[in-house]
């Protein structure tokens, strides 16, 4: 069993088609878990084994795998390239100490890493890189490092180099160890050579530059380079180390993960130079305590990733907060309270699952059908009552209507959602009253195809998407006055109430007027009573009652109410909820013997109806701010586009050789987004979106929404 301090955890991340998957086959290769290395073709790779990811030649799902190398444990989590599945990643770098990131060399510095290096450098993880395909034809590795330099400055450290690059890659000047690694065709363990005299001084300048780097961090290194102007290996790896922790160094490597050639010499470093557990910040409960990676403390378990796995089932997978862990144990869920039982647990290899007597603190494992687990909990043993916040992930920027084919799958389809979303928390499926539609909201439309790829193949259930409705809503732009009187007679008791009310925009601050004119009439307001009503959906009721003499009794004004908040819900325009609007009820009449709630609540509905129409009523549409990252050379078209969905531009900012463009766009114009901008500018642009506020829409647009919701009411 190995100790905490012999644990590293690392997020493998880089964009897509940067090679991590490869990568990770290359070193379970090289630590032994595997005799033969997979292709993503063949579909045989340890890490991409659901269904859907052969059927995509793409990582879906974040995954788990663990060697043993050079006396360390290495546990590595090889993260979907595509912005599309970024929940496994966020997940992945919130339970690792830090990240190796997979460059390709052929594409340089894509968006896809910058995307995941914004995360990394908001968690403040420590990264390194490794430069992959370098073995490629198009390759070119001087770009790629000027590429990471021009982003990230000095903290890019090169510690190799190649010697050539391209189709004869096969050598690599380390500057660490001064020396040139060379491999035969079949790649694996190189040949150790001193550096060539063609090459000493390119060498001899670069490990220079990682001495000064190294002894920037330490400060008797800085005194014994003052002294000696040199350090030693172990110096340099000292130094190299604290700078790694504090994010300041990020070591450049070189690899052919393909011809697994520096793959060795990759994971020796990570083994001995990469953040330990026990150096990374301590996680923090919610309660505010720091939780030290202790293997004699109690046990205290945090699941980071729930999924369904082919032949098994549901697989929980965790990380060992403190503690030691041992099969058999009784844990509390700190979650919900209920017990848990870990009968038996796994160390994992992607679909490979291998039972172990216990684990200790800072290692990660995998538990198989718990009872009442799901991402996010905590578990704990006696003595503590940890837990660990959940994880935040990034907002949906598509979204679609889901509809099965048939429709006694309807309850089937909602069960199987909500379980695709425990596996994927990016995933959200959410049934909208307001549109009278079930929304599944995405990160992009390969990842909704994905979902649905999954339903209809996994779980045998055809669906279609559609067009998701628009959440408008519905206000008014200056006063109004209606009287309405519901009277009923037909045997028996009958049902009589008149309701004369005003109604106006409502604004924050706006004082209540103490007399409205409409049609040279004056109508004085007395509040008696005023309450707000705080909607669901946004904004806000303000109901006054400001009746006077008895015309309506007390007890009434709560139907009244009731009736004005049913047509709140859906307006009269076209059915959308209505916002921000202040009613006075002034006047009205009683029965003394007819007069009931149902009369006053039609009566009070009925009135604020007509009033609403009168009031120049306009339909308030969602306007999302919206982050685009794009490279320089797209800029001109991504910004035609933007501006053919009614954007406003709001800004732009050079990040290297791309540009960011920030801008307001209406969510209807939003809606094939994500597929738009792939095309445009070949997936090299990403963007982020956020709702910011409702705001008028123009009169063509409404008069089109009137037209369209007119008809389909005449439909129904």
């Amino acid at each position: 069993m190995y100790q905490t301090s012999d644990i590293r955890n690392i997020a493998v991340i880089g964009g897509s088609g940067s090679g991590k998957t490869t990568l990770a086959e290359a070193m379970l290769f090289e630590s032994g878990v595997i005799k033969r290395r997979g292709t993503i073709e063949a579909q045989n790779t340890v890490c991409d084994y659901f269904p859907v990811e052969k059927e995509y030649g793409y990582t879906v799902f974040s995954t788990l795998f663990s060697v043993e190398f050079a006396n360390r444990k290495l546990n590595f989590i090889d993260c979907a390239g595509s912005d599309d599945f970024v929940g496994g990643t966020v997940a992945a770098l919130h339970v690792t100490d830090s990240a190796l990131a997979v460059v390709n060399a052929k594409e340089g510095v894509e968006v896809g890493l910058i995307n995941q290096m914004r995360i990394i450098e908001q968690l403040h993880k420590p990264v390194l890189f490794t430069i992959n395909q370098l073995d490629s034809d198009k390759a070119d590795y001087e770009s790629t490092v000027a590429g990471l330099k021009a982003r990230y400055g000095g903290k890019v450290v090169v510690i190799q180099y190649p010697v050539q690059e391209g189709l004869d890659f096969h050598q690599v000047v380390d500057v660490l160890n001064m020396k040139m690694y060379q491999w035969k065709p079949e790649g694996g363990t190189p040949e150790e050579l001193e550096i060539p005299a063609d090459q000493r001084e390119r060498a001899e300048e670069l490990r220079q530059a990682l001495i000064e780097s190294a002894a920037e961090h330490e400060e008797h290194l800085m005194e014994t380079f003052f002294e000696k102007g040199s350090l030693d290996e172990e110096e340099i790896v000292q130094g190299m180390r604290k700078g790694i922790v504090l994010g300041d160094m990020y070591p450049v490597f070189c690899v052919s993960a393909l011809k697994d050639m520096g793959v060795r010499r990759t994971m020796t470093f990570l083994g001995d130079v990469a953040p330990r557990v026990t150096e990374s910040a301590l996680p923090v409960t919610t309660e505010g305590v720091e939780v030290a990676p202790d293997a004699t403390a109690p046990v205290s378990l945090y699941f980071f990733k729930s999924t369904v796995e082919p032949h098994i089932g549901e697989v929980s997978y965790f990380k060992v907060m403190s503690g030691t862990l041992k099969e058999g144990m009784d844990l509390t869920n700190a979650n919900n309270g209920s017990k848990e039982r870990l009968g038996q647990i796994n160390v994992v290899a992607g679909a490979q699952k291998e039972k172990v007597s216990q684990l200790v603190a800072g290692d990660f494992g995998a538990a198989v059908k718990l009872k009442d687990v799901r991402r996010g909990a905590t578990l704990n043993d006696k003595g503590v009552d940890y837990q660990f916040p959940n994880i935040e992930y990034p907002a949906p920027k598509y979204r679609r209507a889901i509809v099965p084919v048939n429709g006694a799958d309807a309850e089937k389809l909602s069960e199987a959602l909500t379980r695709m979303q425990e596996e994927d928390p990016t995933w959200i499926a959410q049934q909208s009253k307001e549109l009278r539609q079930l929304i599944v909201y995405g990160q992009g439309e390969f990842h909704l195809r994905t979902l649905k790829w999954r339903l209809e193949n996994n779980d045998k259930i055809p669906v279609t998407f559609e067009e998701p409705r628009i959440p408008y809503r519905e206000t008014i732009t200056k006063a109004a006055r209606a009287d309405y009187r519901h009277k009923k007679q037909s045997g028996g008791a009958g049902q009589f109430g008149e309701v004369h009310l005003i109604v106006e925009p409502y604004e924050e601050g706006k004082e209540l007027p103490s007399v409205f004119r409409f049609n040279n009439q004056e109508f004085k307001i007395t509040p008696r009573d005023t309450q707000t009503v705080e909607l669901a959906w946004g904004g806000k009721l303000v109901f006054v009652n400001s009746v006077v003499g008895g015309a309506i009794d007390n007890r009434f004004m709560p139907a009244i109410l009731k009736g004005i908040m049913e047509r709140m819900e859906r307006g009269p325009l076209t059915g959308s909820y209505a916002r921000d609007v202040r009613v006075i009820v002034y006047d009205g009449k009683m029965h003394p013997v007819d007069s009931n709630e149902i009369s006053f609540m039609l009566a009070g509905r009925n009135a604020f109806s007509e009033a609403f129409r009168n009031a120049g009523p306009k339909i308030l549409e969602p306007v999302y701010s919206v982050n685009v990252t794009v490279p320089a050379d797209y800029l001109g078209d991504v910004m035609s586009d933007l501006q053919g969905r009614r954007a406003l531009i709001m800004g732009m900012s050079s990040d290297g050789n791309y540009e960011q463009l920030s801008a307001k766009v209406p969510l209807k114009e939003m809606s094939d987004y994500s597929t738009s901008l792939s095309s445009l500018t070949g997936g090299r642009a990403s963007f982020v979106m956020k709702f910011d506020a409702y705001e008028l829409v123009p009169s063509d647009v409404q008069e089109a929404l009137l037209k369209a919701y007119t008809e389909e009411s005449e439909e129904e």
